[in-house]
């Protein structure tokens, strides 16, 4: 897995060629525009990394992955087979990031304190799903598959959750985010997508929402938080547990989404919406008591991870990890 310790600070773009980003190769490549494409001449001969003047893709997606024991692999592959979408081998990845921050947490056994330290309640023994996966069940959780049913007008393509996390008194979803933002628009004109979240669970949206479907979904452009909302406060409610909707963001960005969409939710002593950053993931695993070799795999993680190029051909860090 190639770091900023591995990578140029900046990188020569010009109108017909981009160079390769790994310090000292001094290979080029034609240079990508729009749709990033995996193809030979994309290539870096030396190290076999597909190439744009923003990022680059590993030729295989396990390059880019932290843990990787075959017990680690066989989970990732089933994960994977319910996945719709996948650019993990893609530098920039937030899937991979994903996986690999929340992979570290569950293996080292930090994610109940985790979860316990962000939400102030108590989180033991817990179930992990990564993007709607249950080990439990082998295949899409049914509560989630369920919810789908009941919300979304083609289920099979419904909301997929980043993280879900039951706990024996908690649901927690956790929708990541790493160089996107939460700004996301409804796009079918199909109406009955909007009636079905309206009208689903015997009109559950007007339990947990002080706004409507349009203002919410529309007009400020969370359709995305909208749904998780919907769904998860649904499931949990139905399971008796307590539910809490979890923002996972760069420390930089969206700094003011509490005060943007609490406005339009009904949250109480059992469900509730925040914000947490990446950065506070890393700070909480420096307070931990990890074995050596643990801590320092994550947290070179963390301090290594990049963000591809800006437009000025300048590399960026993921994390902003001053304390």
């Amino acid at each position: 897995m190639l770091g900023s310790r591995d990578l140029k600070d900046t990188i020569e773009i010009t109108e017909a060629t981009v160079e390769c980003p790994v310090r000292g190769c001094p290979e080029r490549v034609p240079r990508q525009r729009k749709v990033f494409r995996r193809l030979e001449r994309f290539k870096c001969p030396r190290h076999h990394i597909y190439i744009s003047p923003s990022t680059f893709e590993y030729k295989d997606e396990l390059d880019n992955i932290l843990w990787r024991e075959p017990r680690d692999l066989e989970l990732f592959m089933k994960v994977k087979s319910v996945k719709r979408e996948s650019r993990i081998a893609r530098d920039n990845s937030e899937d991979a990031v994903t996986w690999n921050v929340f992979m570290s947490l569950q293996k080292t056994k930090q994610l109940p304190r985790l979860l316990t330290v962000l939400t102030g309640s108590p989180c033991h023994e817990c179930e992990v799903m990564y993007w709607g996966y249950s080990e439990l069940e082998d295949g899409v959780w049914s509560s989630l598959q369920q919810a789908r049913s009941e919300y979304e007008v083609r289920p099979r393509g419904g909301s997929e959750p980043d993280v879900i996390v039951r706990c024996d008194s908690a649901l927690f979803f956790i929708e990541a985010k790493l160089a996107s933002g939460n700004d996301t628009l409804l796009r079918s004109k199909d109406s009955a997508v909007r009636e079905t979240y309206v009208t689903g669970g015997k009109g559950w949206y007007a339990q947990v929402f002080r706004s409507d479907f349009e203002t919410v979904a529309i007009a400020e452009k969370k359709y995305e938080l909208l749904r998780f909302w919907l769904l998860g406060s649904w499931i949990a409610a139905s399971l008796g547990l307590e539910f809490y909707l979890v923002n996972l963001v760069l420390s930089e960005r969206e700094k003011g989404i509490e005060q943007v969409f609490r406005p339009h939710i009904r949250e109480n002593e059992h469900r509730r919406f925040l914000r947490a950053t990446w950065e506070d993931i890393y700070h909480f695993i420096q307070d931990r008591q990890l074995s050596p070799d643990d801590r320092d795999r994550i947290t070179t993680y963390f301090e290594e991870k990049t963000l591809g190029y800006d437009s000025q051909g300048r590399l960026q860090k993921a994390f902003s990890l001053q304390r």
